[in-house]
């Protein structure tokens, strides 16, 4: 086999059934063996996109999400999507063509060194210059984005290596062993829990499925204790379970941070609460919390690493559900705790924006119109606040959205979703602004078949720094305007079906028009500038700061 052959058959054993890619000259090798694969091959339009639609599909399946792109500028363009798997604890592998080694230091065409780029943001960064190493660094990046912190791993292929042949040795599929607690930690736990009389439990992070996600809710129903979920990890916990209390993202229930901060016993379950979770590193005191904290997390390295806690143990979320459940029974009974009365009379209470469209209302029509594994996604931009506050998610695969907030994740992983499962709902949100930095990637769905439905937020402006420049600068805001092309040409062109909404009594008539087009949909939504968040209004936000 050859480098490119080897690469293919790697993947092949490995379980991958789709990647994504901008093909390139630098790795003709692979395509070519590509040809003859059972792997599906989705064809982005920019690598930012394929990278995106690589971390989305990560977080769908447990397993690396696969991006294979060029050299240079193929990889500076999919850095975006490597960033967001750093911060979201997303498995991806990118593969990268690369200079041929006798063109190396040269600073030839498209040349980057890439140990160097992505050295602080990828988990490994490897150049493969034997085609000898070729079946084992595959094996290893697949074993690195899995272990411990999950993450994305970085392979470079120098071009002229991919044509070296060899009659490989190649591994098995890998599989990773997650860690669980041992029963001295469990039982000092219960120890905590049976003394504590505000417990809570935040759970977020990777490494959760079907079986975990039913399992925090019966550890949650076992104990009586309220569950939050931390930013863009809504999936955790069906928002209708009366062990509910709500999400910790930007525009918090005041009520949640006030429980939080009176806890005498906070389960930090699977996540890391970093800056946005944590109210810009307010809501703890760092590095020893006021109040005790235990924090449950599969990377040993995460442990105190930002907060001491009270107790750390070193577990995947399944392996510590499953131990302190062990010989328990829920109850049969689930009266609804004040946490979860606090989270319903935050989200049911609709607030009267200014203009004619109404978001949170159009939210209440999908929460209650679409089935619970509909899928929804969203890039950056207060337009989001509207869907993590009014929306119920009540399923663990019901949410794609960057912790990083990277604006345009929206659409590349819409595209991703409704291409592993094509029979749910899909629904990608963007705002004008988010929008326009992936929209190419409509063409992509079109051309797979992926019949996404697009919701356009536009307010015709940088709506998040706008809101910040009011607050920093009352009265002084100025590069934040967009002149936008007209959305629904756009989507035509495309291929799409369009509809434009200007009223909330719209919207009904155009998503129904949407889902049964038989094609891809997008929607256009019109809305006063003035109707910011559902907090405050733009101008509200420049009063409370002149």
């Amino acid at each position: 086999m050859n480098g490119g052959e080897i690469i293919v058959k790697s993947m092949e054993l490995q379980g991958v059934d789709r990647l994504f890619c901008v093909p390139g000259e630098s790795f003709l090798p692979v395509l070519d063996a590509l040809q003859t694969s059972s792997i599906e091959t989705v064809l982005a339009r920019q690598e930012g996109g394929a990278a995106i639609m690589a971390e989305a599909d990560g977080k769908l399946t447990g397993r690396p999400g696969i991006v294979l792109v060029t050299r240079g500028p193929g990889a500076t363009n999919a850095s975006a999507g490597i960033h967001i798997a750093q911060q979201d604890s997303t498995p991806v592998i990118m593969l990268v063509g690369q200079v041929a080694r006798d063109m190396r230091g040269r600073d030839a065409f498209q040349e980057v060194d890439f140990t160097k780029m992505f050295g602080d943001m990828a988990k490994h960064v490897e150049e493969i210059n034997d085609v000898n190493r070729l079946p084992d660094a595959m094996a290893d990046a697949f074993r690195i984005a899995m272990e411990g912190r999950p993450g994305p791993v970085v392979l470079s292929l120098p071009e002229d290596m991919l044509y070296d042949e060899i009659d490989p040795e190649l591994p098995l599929r890998v599989e990773v062993t997650r860690p669980a607690p041992n029963r001295q930690e469990i039982d000092q736990l219960k120890s905590i829990l049976a003394k504590a009389e505000r417990p809570m439990v935040i759970a977020g992070g990777p490494l959760w499925d079907s079986e975990a996600v039913a399992q925090l809710e019966r550890f949650a129903a076992c104990y009586q204790l309220p569950v939050a979920c931390s930013f863009r990890r809504q999936r955790l916990m069906n928002s209708t379970s009366p062990y509910y209390a709500g999400d910790l993202g930007l525009g918090c229930n005041p009520k949640l941070l006030a429980r939080i901060k009176e806890s005498d016993a906070l389960i930090l379950l699977g996540g890391r609460l970093s800056e946005i979770p944590s109210q810009s590193y307010e809501l703890l005191n760092i590095p020893t919390p006021q109040l005790p904290l235990i924090h449950i997390h599969s990377d040993p390295e995460e442990l105190g690493k930002v907060y001491t806690p009270h107790l750390g143990i070193c577990s995947a979320p399944l392996g510590f559900l499953n131990q302190m459940l062990d010989g328990m029974s829920p109850p049969e009974d689930h009266p609804a705790l004040p946490e979860h009365d606090a989270y319903r009379q935050w989200t049911d209470t609709m607030p009267t924006p200014p203009g004619d469209v109404n978001m949170a209302e159009i939210m209440r029509y999908l929460r209650e119109n679409l089935p619970p594994d509909a899928i929804m996604t969203n890039g950056a931009g207060n337009y989001a606040t509207w869907l993590h506050r009014y929306y119920h998610f009540r399923h663990h695969q019901s949410q794609l959205a960057p912790t990083s907030g990277s604006m345009g994740y929206g659409i590349p992983a819409a595209v991703a979703a409704k291409a592993r499962f094509p029979d749910r709902p899909v629904l990608a949100f963007a705002g004008d602004g988010c929008f326009q930095m992936t929209m190419q990637e409509l063409a992509t769905a079109r051309q797979i078949g992926a019949n996404i439905i697009v919701i356009v937020v536009d307010n015709g402006m940088y709506g998040t720094i706008r809101m910040h420049q009011e607050i920093n600068f009352p009265g002084r805001v100025r590069h934040t305007d967009l002149i936008n092309p007209d959305f629904c040409t756009i989507g035509q062109g495309m291929g799409f079906h369009t509809e434009k909404v200007n009223k909330t009594m719209d919207f009904e008539a155009a998503f129904i028009n949407c889902m049964n087009s038989g094609k891809p949909g997008l929607i256009h939504i019109t809305i006063d500038p003035e109707a910011i968040s559902p907090v405050k209004t733009l101008s509200e936000f420049r009063a409370a700061n002149q």
